[in-house]
């Protein structure tokens, strides 16, 4: 059996596994916590990217 990790914190994912929309791609994370952690650091690499403030 293949065992999956968050993609924020690297926990196992469990059977509350959330997924996540970044960049066009899903992503599991195990809570709302690392969901919303990973949308704030994509904002910012996309912010960074564009020169946007």
């Amino acid at each position: 059996m293949k065992k999956t990790t968050c993609a924020a914190c690297d926990c196992e994912l469990g059977p509350g596994a959330i997924s996540v929309k970044l960049g066009g791609k899903i992503v599991e994370v195990c809570c709302e916590e690392c969901g919303a952690a990973l949308k704030e650091a994509d904002a910012a690499a996309t912010t960074a990217a564009t020169g946007k403030s």
